[in-house]
């Protein structure tokens, strides 16, 4: 399979969660503030670290569902900073679906660019480094929206969420193979 064929494979996964969450909540998520839905990503992200470390899980959640969070916090993160924030749900189940569509499709539009420039390099990375990775990229998110989302030469928040998203479905990728190998 090719690596553009694993991502929609993850990506199918967690768009059926995101789905399903629309489908039981619909977009409630529409009133957090970008500050929030970075803040979601990093419990995720802090959570799939302390997994990795061997700290005892006292929730039945397991690194492969935190995942699929990161991926779908990261969507939410992109939506919210095209459209902003609001104080009710202003979007109906359908079009919170082509957002992230739409979103997805730029995220792997980016990973196949950057993938052919790095040739693959992400295959030959442990998964820690991905969670570590995610990790910078929100503080860098962080420190920018701290800064009123104010750069001087740095890429801006949504090219951080790319990024955490992108790094989130080579993790699940890798998690897919392990289990291929089984």
């Amino acid at each position: 399979m090719t690596t553009e064929q694993q991502f929609d494979k993850a990506i199918s996964l967690c768009r059926n969660v995101f789905v399903k969450k629309l489908s039981d909540y619909g977009a409630a998520w529409r009133i957090m503030r970008q500050q929030s839905v970075t803040d979601q990503i990093f419990i995720k992200a802090s959570r799939i670290r302390n997994i990795e470390q061997g700290n005892l899980a006292q929730i039945d959640e397991d690194i492969p569902s935190e995942l699929i969070g990161v991926v779908n916090y990261s969507v939410i993160g992109l939506i919210q900073l095209h459209l902003g924030y609001v104080d009710t749900v202003d979007i109906t189940e359908s079009e919170a679906i082509v957002l992230y569509d739409r979103f997805v499709a730029e995220a792997k539009q980016l990973m196949t660019a950057k993938n052919h420039d790095y040739n693959e390099a992400w295959r030959m990375m442990r998964v820690g480094s991905y969670t570590d990775l995610i990790l910078q990229k929100i503080n860098r998110t962080k420190t920018i929206e701290d800064n009123n989302g104010h750069t001087l030469i740095s890429e801006g928040i949504d090219a951080n969420y790319y990024d955490m998203l992108n790094y989130a479905v080579f993790y699940i990728i890798k998690n897919m193979e392990a289990q291929d190998d089984l």
